[in-house]
């Protein structure tokens, strides 16, 4: 079996990571001892002229003059995540010394411990005893006890040995040894990384270029070997049907082509106008590929607001999500409230003026979709009560009288959203995601309610419907219309249909019904 170059990417780019953990957490960071040269100086003046510098100020040491003194502060410290005990010192048990520090060309006058972490006790520190000392060019450290980051900070005066014509010392030369520590055990002299050591830098480096070199053969797409996910399908697939959730389908069509090379979702201005439209159109489209029973077209879906009327015994349902619907009036209307029978009485024509319902002196003009729509149809049902809306007082609803209440019809949620802005007076419904991107319209609650899926939970908001995919027939399960079907009640489908205001049945407690948990089960 041969190995893609995603598959190897991949691999590594797991294992990367694994190797960084296992460096830096057990290998490096076990038993070890560190230690840090913070200062080594001489006290002269490095600027002064001619062959030889001066001492800026001459220094003594038990009443002898230094003839070229330094100071040196050296940091040792536990470096590692396991604690450094007396025992762990590579040195006979006898021998209170754990560490030895020389200075080629120096000799040692002088030194004290100028800092100590809290754990660290100062009796390890006390002169000749325990193994703290100096001698000649040799400063002798005992076996300090170290918890896992502690250290302490050793301070020397130093003086030029007299046979040393150097003009540079060299470092200091420190010794010492941990049983079962890094690389042998040996000290390791240190330093300060804010970040991570330079193995692990050189690691994630690493990883890096493998997430990079990944990444390059996913945007690749079509490269042999690199699978697409499970729900892509190749072919073309047609979509039709609700307005009010063409914004969903839209993006999601977009996403799922993107995802999936193979697939083509071509959309355009007329491909959504209207549930009843969408389901004729898919009704026409599988009667004219003469399929047989057993098969079913996969190819197309059509989207409803609502399940379907009798009469199509070859389009199956699939519910998709939970849509919520609300009405919109114009700003001069000065209502943002109604009760339930309030607008039950508005769409009978029995109230027509806003001043009716406490709102300003302005005629009513109900501004509705076209027969066929499902936010209508809904509106009829869910809202009021089954009842038919009014007599269309004009064609156009540019001839609406300003003067006196009227109806007039169109063809999608925009142009109504845009008419009602328009149009003085105007209420209109609309799905509420198109709705609240308008800052020219105002919502109404009805009685007291927003239109929320919380509210159509308990029962109280009684504008919404559940918005349902049909397929013509039984689509095969490995077409395109099975495919984006399943990609629609995924994550990434899921996402979507939030992102415009709807609930996904999928998440809802009986996916099946998809309706809210409030809602009574039968009409």
């Amino acid at each position: 079996m041969s190995l893609s170059w995603g598959s190897v990417a991949a691999v590594l780019g797991l294992a990367v990571p694994v190797a960084a953990a296992l460096w830096e957490f057990v290998l490096a960071g076990r038993k070890r001892l560190g230690y840090r040269v913070q200062l080594d100086t001489t006290i002269r003046d490095s600027a002064a002229s001619g062959p030889d510098t001066t001492v800026l100020q001459r220094m003594q040491w038990d009443g002898t003059n230094l003839r070229d003194p330094s100071v040196v502060l050296l940091r040792i410290e536990n470096a590692g995540w396991s604690p450094v005990v007396a025992g762990d010192y590579v040195a006979p048990a006898s021998d209170p010394v754990g560490i030895r520090i020389a200075f080629p060309g120096r000799r040692v006058v002088g030194m004290t411990v100028t800092e100590r972490s809290p754990q660290v006790p100062p009796t390890f520190f006390v002169p000749g005893a325990g193994g703290f000392e100096t001698t000649g060019r040799e400063i002798k450290l005992p076996k300090v006890i170290l918890n896992r980051r502690a250290h302490y900070k050793v301070l020397a005066v130093l003086d030029r040995e007299e046979a040393f014509t150097e003009t540079e010392f060299p470092e200091p030369e420190v010794t010492a040894g941990i049983v079962g520590g890094v690389r042998g055990g040996n000290i390791k002299k240190t330093a300060y990384y804010p970040f991570a050591s330079r193995q692990v830098r050189w690691l994630l480096a690493s990883l890096i270029l493998v997430s990079a070199t990944q990444s390059a053969f996913t945007l690749a797409g079509g490269d042999e070997g690199v699978a697409a996910p499970l729900d892509c399908a190749a072919g073309t697939l047609y979509l039709s049907g609700s307005t009010a959730f063409a914004p969903v389908l839209r993006e999601a069509a977009r996403q799922y082509e993107r995802t999936c090379p193979n697939a083509r979702i071509p959309l355009t201005a007329t491909s959504f106008k209207g549930s009843v439209d969408g389901l004729d159109t898919l009704a026409a489209a599988g009667a004219g590929a003469h399929l047989p029973d057993a098969r079913g077209l996969g190819n197309r879906l059509s989207f409803s607001d609502g399940p379907k009327s009798d009469g199509r015994p070859r389009l199956l349902p699939r519910p998709v999500a939970l849509s919520l619907f609300t009405l919109v009036v114009h700003a001069d209307a000065g209502v943002e409230d109604l009760s339930l029978e309030q607008v039950r009485d508005i769409y009978a024509g029995t109230v027509t003026n806003w001043s009716q319902v406490k709102g300003n002196d302005v005629p009513i003009h109900l501004v509705s979709r076209n027969p066929g729509s499902g936010t209508r149809t809904t509106l009829e049902r869910q809202v009021l009560d089954g009842r038919p809306l009014p007599a269309v007082t004009t064609p156009d609803c540019a001839g609406l009288d300003r003067d006196r209440p009227g109806r007039c019809e169109v063809g999608g949620t925009g142009t109504l959203l845009d008419t009602v802005s328009s149009t003085p007076g105007a209420l209109g419904h609309s799905e509420v995601g198109a709705a609240a991107a308008r800052d020219d319209l105002r919502q109404i609650r009805i009685d007291g309610y927003p239109a929320t899926l919380e509210g159509a939970d308990e029962g109280a908001y009684p504008y919404w419907q559940t918005e349902i995919a049909y397929t013509y027939g039984e689509p095969p399960a490995d077409s395109i219309a099975a495919g984006f079907l399943r990609y629609l009640a995924a994550e990434v489908g899921k996402d979507v249909i939030r992102s415009k205001g709807h609930r996904p049945c999928a998440e809802l407690d009986k996916p099946l019904l998809c309706r809210p948990s409030g809602a009574p089960t039968a009409r």
